[in-house]
């Protein structure tokens, strides 16, 4: 039997979000500048390098695989990698397969992830305004991504939205949203705003939205339950009694969520992050690519960076002034 992964604060890491590319058709204020320079393709894992690693993870203990991107469905032929970890759904060993996407492209492909075991995707959606969405992803259009979420429940799959809190952009439509998703029996989770890369012209302190103050607005016409639940990932959830619908709360910035951390992030370019708000990492790729007939040496690096995992992030805005930024974007590391 293989010793499952342990980290240092003897927390088993179970849950891996891969990022099968940094590029993306949207340029979303709060992740990315408008003028990207993305990744030459020959850095990136192939398709087959990246069924390799997450199977060595998989191997290792890892029960959960999250795939993201940037947007992981505008990879070329990236259906046949969808394809390709089924096997391991189907073997036992992986008990869940999902997706973090902009929708941009699941009109195309919902119907085909419902095929190679994929059960629930999480939808990036932050306005239903369309001219506001398009201010905000730049590059994105409102019904080609409602087309997307048609096709997504049609195919089967659960969809769970996603919306990052943002000052001044999206609270007039936190009751807009909650019932949006309640008449169409989808789940909806509220990010915080994270420090993550070079966003231009931008500026994070305008765009902070505490999380606190968006459930007390919520209490004010509702009435809100806490969960024990989770979801593997680090929301937290409460049940509006009025409607019986499940919200999530993701809050790196007001409560940090990391004494339960289960899970790493891996770059398209085999890079391990052991912390989404932490700079170190563990370069794999070379464990991978000098031994293409053994995956010992990858297990072992795989091993080492576990080790190697930090207590927690130091994201703050506190005293007016943004801390723990990453100069990484987070279409790097993986939504």
């Amino acid at each position: 039997m293989t010793a499952p992964l342990i980290d240092p604060f003897l927390r088993p890491i179970s849950y891996l979000r891969v990022s099968v590319t940094d590029r993306c058709d949207f340029r979303c204020v709060y992740c990315m500048s408008e003028n990207m320079t993305f990744l030459p393709k020959k850095e990136l894992l192939t398709l087959e390098e990246l069924d390799r690693m997450c199977s060595t993870f998989i191997r290792l203990g890892v029960e959960k695989l999250r795939i993201t991107g940037g947007e992981p469905l505008v990879r070329r032929d990236i259906m046949s990698y969808f394809r390709s970890m089924n096997r391991h759904l189907d073997s036992g060993t992986l008990r869940e397969l999902t997706l973090t996407t902009n929708g941009s492209q699941l009109e195309r492909f919902a119907e085909d992830l419902y095929a190679t075991g994929v059960r629930r995707v999480n939808i990036s959606l932050d306005t239903l305004d369309e001219k506001k969405f398009a201010d905000i992803t730049r590059w994105g259009r409102l019904p080609q991504v409602l087309r997307g979420i048609d096709a997504a429940q049609k195919a089967g799959l659960r969809v769970k939205i996603n919306t990052v809190a943002l000052k001044g952009f999206n609270e007039d439509e936190l009751f807009t949203l909650l019932e949006w998703c309640h008449a169409r029996d989808m789940d909806l989770t509220f990010i915080e705003v994270m420090p993550m890369g070079d966003i231009g012209n931008e500026n994070r302190l305008d765009q902070y939205w505490k999380l606190s103050d968006l459930r007390a607005r919520m209490a004010e016409n509702y009435t809100l339950t806490e969960l024990e639940e989770s979801s593997g990932g680090p929301a937290r959830y409460v049940r509006i009694n009025e409607t019986g619908q499940k919200i999530g709360f993701i809050t790196p910035l007001t409560h940090n969520f990391c004494e339960s951390c289960n899970r790493v992030r891996l770059t398209c370019t085999g890079e391990l992050f052991m912390c989404l708000g932490q700079e170190d990492n563990a370069d794999l790729r070379a464990a991978l690519r000098n031994h293409p007939k053994s995956d010992a040496p990858l297990e072992d690096a795989i091993r080492t960076a576990i080790s190697h995992k930090p207590k927690g992030h130091d994201f703050d805005y506190s005293r007016q002034a943004v801390g723990g930024q990453m100069s990484r974007h987070m279409s790097h590391t993986g939504g």
